[in-house]
């Protein structure tokens, strides 16, 4: 296990700033995610850490070593990419074990280090194939065996799960999550999909535009978005968002929709007091949402419903509010009717509120 610290960090490619000045630090035996959409800097902070690319400015340590300018290999990480890589005419064996013979590791610690990674990864059965007999999942298995095996502090994970099926997305999501907890070595993993950043972090890094939005657990993420662009980004479908101006009444704050309606935010957090007038904007996960029952301290939100799209064990209901798309999760076995003109019941305390200009949290 070792730490990570990334320190002012810049890249540049001509006069694209791809990372701008990014301070990050990761503990030992830490499940880091970098989290954020495409273009965003995440893989290339990954592969800044990895020593395939060269820094403009910054540092990057490694076990309380400066490892800014050292070659991959001298490093102490094993990075496990999106692409398999695997050699096509090797076995699973083969496949493990070549990196270590091309460093002269002896045979019989090979052996042992092929059987530590075979059985950790339950591939054991598959030694002797070569990759075109294995399935995706297991063929990525292979491919974080061969990263495993050189028995390193850091591990890199460049979206490693992204060319598979939901399912085998799945599977494979508590396969590593369960390696982190037997190893406890230290991870950075890079992924766009937010189900496997709250899943797997200890903490996750949403990135946008070459900087880190916010760090913080999976929980502090999804409850308190630091913008609006983190509570757009995580949560699956979108948090609702409606434009308006905050009132403030005798100490009391309400959010004033553009049709007059005033919803009353008492238990709502600010960040700063509030002030009477702000344009801002309302934020309201779908599963915050109760169409049915109206809890103690919950506020009314007016919202015409439809279009019900079953899925399961739960259910979106897709409506409209204040001119824009609103959608609340319901029990799967509830019943709605569509269309419809409903109040909507949430708790203040669970919303989210955004300055309008800057999308910072209020």
């Amino acid at each position: 296990m070792a730490t990570v610290s990334i320190r002012d960090l810049e890249i540049e490619f001509g006069n694209l700033k791809v990372l701008k000045t990014l301070d990050l630090e990761i503990e030992q035996g830490e499940f880091i995610v970098l989290l954020g959409p495409s273009g965003c800097g995440k893989s290339t902070l990954l592969n800044a850490v990895a020593g395939l690319l060269d820094v403009s400015a910054g540092q990057i340590w490694i076990g309380g070593k400066n490892v800014t300018w050292e070659e991959p290999k001298d490093r102490g990480i094993g990075m496990v990419f999106q692409s398999y890589a695997l050699y096509p005419r090797m076995t699973v064996e083969g496949n493990l074990s070549f990196g270590l013979k091309m460093a002269k590791v002896p045979k019989d610690e090979i052996d042992k280090r092929v059987a530590r990674a075979a059985k950790i990864l339950q591939i054991e059965p598959l030694l002797k194939r070569r990759p075109a007999e294995l399935s995706g999942g297991q063929r990525q298995r292979v491919a974080i065996g061969r990263a495993l095996v050189r028995d390193v502090d850091v591990f890199l994970f460049d979206e490693p799960l992204s060319n598979l099926d939901a399912k085998l997305r799945t599977e494979l999501r508590v396969e590593l999550k369960r390696l982190h907890q037997e190893l406890g070595s230290t991870m950075i993993y890079v992924t766009h999909d937010q189900i496997e950043a709250l899943t797997l972090a200890d903490r996750v890094a949403v990135m946008n535009g070459g900087v880190i939005q916010q760090l913080a657990s999976p929980k502090e993420i999804y409850r308190r978005p630091i913008s609006r662009f983190v509570a757009g980004f995580v949560g699956s479908p979108s948090m609702n968002f409606i434009e308006g101006n905050l009132s403030v009444s005798d100490g009391k704050a309400a959010f004033k929709l553009p049709d007059g309606h005033l919803v009353d935010m008492t238990g709502y957090e600010f960040e700063t007091p509030p002030e009477h007038g702000r344009p801002a904007t309302l934020g309201v996960r779908p599963e915050q949402v109760d169409l049915e029952h109206r809890e103690p301290g919950a506020s009314v939100l007016p919202v015409k419903l439809t279009l019900l799209e079953p899925m399961g064990a739960d259910s979106l209901v897709w409506g409209e509010l204040a001119g824009k798309t609103f959608s609340v999760r319901i029990d799967g076995d509830a019943h709605v009717e569509t269309p419809s003109s409903v109040d909507a019941f949430f708790l203040p305390a669970q919303a989210s509120i955004f300055d309008l200009s800057t999308g910072a949290r209020l």
